[in-house]
């Protein structure tokens, strides 16, 4: 299941109070094109068979395709350069650190 850093739920909860979501609104993340990449957008609900990640105030909807390609994957946020030279903060996907062996 994707994991969600602290810094992504941070961005996650601010992109949505900014937008003026309804409560239980989140980020949406499809595939529509899965060799294409992800597209991220806010929505005010998730889609009927989106599955739904939530926790702390915080609520992540996996279009299906988008769900099986992130299984095993971690959202993350990272510093960019942008255009202007100012740094700008982006979304980005990792694969999730393997647990350690005991």
């Amino acid at each position: 299941m994707l994991a969600i850093t602290d810094l992504a739920a941070e961005a996650i909860k601010s992109l949505t109070t900014d937008a003026e979501l309804p409560d239980g609104g989140g980020l949406r993340i499809a595939a529509p094109s899965p060799d294409q990449g992800l597209e991220l957008s806010l929505a005010g609900q998730p889609g009927t068979d989106d599955v739904v990640l939530s926790g702390d105030g915080v609520a992540v909807f996996l279009e299906p395709a988008a769900a099986q390609v992130l299984d095993d994957k971690v959202l993350d946020v990272q510093p960019v350069a942008g255009a202007d030279g100012e740094e700008e903060l982006r979304f980005a996907i990792g694969p999730q650190a393997a647990a350690p062996e005991a």
